[in-house]
């Protein structure tokens, strides 16, 4: 065998290989991406312009109470059923069938004239809405590599964070500005779009094994724990954006749109930051401060007589609730198999929006009885009750 001579000099200039990290974004994450954000686009477009037109065109006075009740209703009932679609269809069929929900109904809306039809597209409506929302989750869990699944989950937190800052203000604005039926019509094709990506999606979750059901991940306190920290959260959120802009009608006219903004910057960005550092020190470390940051920012708004109060307060309770979401959703995935994600996804969905729902419907009644001070008090004590079940590490 022949010697080979190396150069000492060459060796030390020579350049070192960079460790190697598992790639996140693919070409199937991007389609993910695609499809959600034309999704959520369209969901925020119409979240509060629908309210808006069912009071333009004269019907009932609750019509506006019902067509959001019903899209969360709708919502809710679709989340718990996607896990058992997707095992037997797959995710294409699926998110393809989630997509057409979302998008075609918008197409009626401008020939609706009566509540029990504006009530009826909004339920369709929210079926797409949850099968989306359950579908993407555990998408992303399933593409990006376990050491970095909280940096992907992050990415896919901005990515759908973006149309909550962006399209539910600009909806409202188009309106006055074009009328009602172009945001329909923009709705509509803004979720439709989204079909383009779906041939390149995974056909079923990558596992041979039986999947887990809603009903066996709501029985497993690893699962159920994070789920009620994170649920305490948006029981918060659902509360901060029914109520804020009428408990600050007496201050500026533009304190609750900064105040709601200021929110939802915060929680897109620390989602994205919750999630790296996630990946390198545990995402249990950080549900906890996610938790307590969230109630001081909800607390703050003890003094919402003060606008500087108000702001800072919902800086604070956007950070906490973005760091929450990362923290609690990748907490779950890495406690269950590949077979579990659908249902994970699907756990963590119903805390999301029935803590929207319940807080909504539930600080309605108690604001009547304390005024508005003392609820934001007692919302943010009742959050801190979750405090026994937070995990203090991954």
């Amino acid at each position: 065998m022949t010697a080979v001579a190396i150069d000492p000099a060459k060796a030390l200039l020579a350049p070192v290989a960079p460790t190697a990290r598992a790639r996140i974004v693919t070409p199937a994450l991007v389609r993910v991406f695609v499809s959600e954000f034309g999704a959520l686009t369209s969901f925020y477009l119409l979240l509060s312009v629908v309210p808006l037109y069912a009071a333009s065109i004269g019907v009932a006075g609750n019509a506006a109470g019902l067509a959001t009740a019903a899209l969360m209703l709708s919502t809710v009932s679709a989340e718990l059923v996607t896990s058992r679609l997707v095992a037997r269809f797959g995710y294409r069929f699926v998110l393809a069938g989630g997509l057409l929900l979302m998008g075609a109904p918008a197409l009626v809306l401008p020939a609706t004239a009566s509540v029990q039809a504006i009530v009826a597209v909004c339920a369709v409506r929210g079926l797409g809405f949850g099968i989306i929302v359950v579908v993407g989750g555990s998408l992303v869990a399933s593409l990006v590599p376990r050491e970095r699944r909280g940096e992907g989950l992050g990415l896919y937190g901005v990515v759908v964070g973006i149309p909550s800052v962006v399209a539910l203000p600009l909806g409202l604005w188009l309106v006055g500005q074009v009328g009602y039926a172009p945001v329909f019509v923009g709705a509509a094709v803004a979720a439709l779009t989204g079909l383009v990506a779906v041939p390149g999606l995974p056909g079923r979750a990558p596992t041979p094994q039986q999947p887990v059901g809603l009903l066996a991940a709501m029985r497993m306190p690893a699962l159920l724990r994070p789920s009620i920290v994170f649920c305490a959260t948006t029981v918060a959120a659902g509360v901060v954006v029914t109520f804020l802009p009428l408990a600050t009608r007496g201050a500026s006219a533009n304190l609750a749109t900064v105040a709601l903004l200021a929110h939802a910057t915060a929680a897109t960005a620390t989602r994205w930051w919750a999630g790296r550092f996630g990946d390198n020190h545990g995402a249990g470390r950080l549900l906890l401060p996610g938790l307590l940051a969230s109630a001081g920012g909800l607390l703050a708004l003890v003094l919402i007589a003060s606008p500087v109060a108000v702001v800072l307060g919902m800086l604070l309770f956007g950070a906490g609730f973005g760091v929450t979401q990362n923290a609690s959703l990748a907490l779950m995935f890495d406690r269950v198999s590949p077979s579990g994600y659908d249902a994970a996804s699907a756990l963590w969905s119903l805390a999301y929006d029935g803590g929207l729902g319940l807080g909504a419907a539930g600080f309605g009644v108690l604001v009547m009885w304390t005024g508005y001070p003392a609820a934001f008090a007692v919302t943010a004590v009742l959050m801190l009750s979750t405090v026994t079940v937070a995990p203090r590490q991954k």
